[in-house]
């Protein structure tokens, strides 16, 4: 699987309008469950909720990766939210975080997830892709620019 398609279009939303962790674990969980049509908003949220316990998944300047894993889920999926404002998300470094890159995985596709946050780790060592990404002003642009960056960086393997 390719985060490209992990992160379609259709599961992109620019204009977050959370200020800070909980709002925008909320609104990109009822953004999932909208176009998903899930009934597992509940779930999902603990499920995120419980692996933040752990440490925080703000873990880059800007950058968020929220993940849990539920059965909610039949496959894996991922949501990207675009902050214009930044959310106060108590990262590591203390900065807002602009881009939340939110993975929900079944328990039974653990491996196929961490392959997945792998690879998202690589497209993030490069500031460019941040830059790109965050200055996109709608889903088919954002989707874009994760295609390009995951394909130069599958040129390169």
């Amino acid at each position: 699987m390719f985060l490209y398609d992990l992160f379609s279009p259709e599961l992109i939303k620019v204009g977050l309008e959370s200020e800070d962790k909980d709002e925008v674990f909320e609104e990109l969980v009822d953004y999932f469950c909208q176009v998903q049509g899930s009934d597992g908003r509940e779930e999902i949220l603990a499920a995120l909720k419980a692996r933040e316990l752990k440490m925080s998944t703000g873990i880059r300047k800007g950058i968020a990766v929220p993940h849990g894993q539920t059965d909610v889920v039949e496959r894996i999926y991922g949501v990207l939210g675009i902050s214009r404002q930044g959310i106060d998300y108590d990262a590591l470094d203390g900065e807002p975080v602009y881009l939340v890159f939110m993975i929900l995985a079944p328990y039974h596709d653990s491996e196929k997830h961490l392959r997945l946050l792998k690879r998202l780790a690589q497209l993030l060592d490069n500031g460019e892709f941040f830059r790109d990404l965050a200055a996109q002003k709608d889903a088919q642009g954002a989707s874009g620019v994760i295609k390009k960056y995951e394909d130069i960086l599958i040129a390169l393997d």
